[in-house]
């Protein structure tokens, strides 16, 4: 059963950047697909980007598109997501997330404990 530690979370303001780091302790890392959800107080989880077993494809969520993206190290067990020019409404609690499968689905099976990304204006 794989694990996922998220890391990279913090504090940061309006316009600036952060990138989070996933790494995962499954010897067969590159047989799973990737992702990143958020959940902001309030709200319900929303996916926001995923990346394919190989990296070869991509999704984003369309508020993210053209600030964020996401990528993935199979060598190093690793997966990433750099966002860029952070705005107030991407506040949020980021998860990890990993399916044995070729793309994320939408309920993945595997989580890690998340970690807090605040943006202030």
């Amino acid at each position: 059963q794989v694990q996922l530690l998220e890391s990279g979370g913090g504090s940061v303001q309006a316009g600036g950047s952060r990138r989070l780091s996933c790494a995962a302790s499954e010897l067969t890392f590159s047989l799973y697909a990737m992702g990143w959800f958020r959940q902001a107080p309030g709200k319900e989880r929303e996916i926001v980007a995923t990346i394919s077993r190989s990296g070869g494809s991509a999704y984003y969520v369309d508020s993210v598109k053209g600030r964020f993206t996401i990528s993935r190290d199979n060598a190093k067990k690793m997966v990433y997501l750099q966002m860029n020019s952070l705005k107030p409404e991407d506040t949020a609690v980021y998860y990890c997330a990993a399916d044995l499968s070729r793309v994320l689905t939408t309920r993945p099976k595997y989580w890690g404990q998340g970690t807090q990304v605040t943006v202030s204006s």
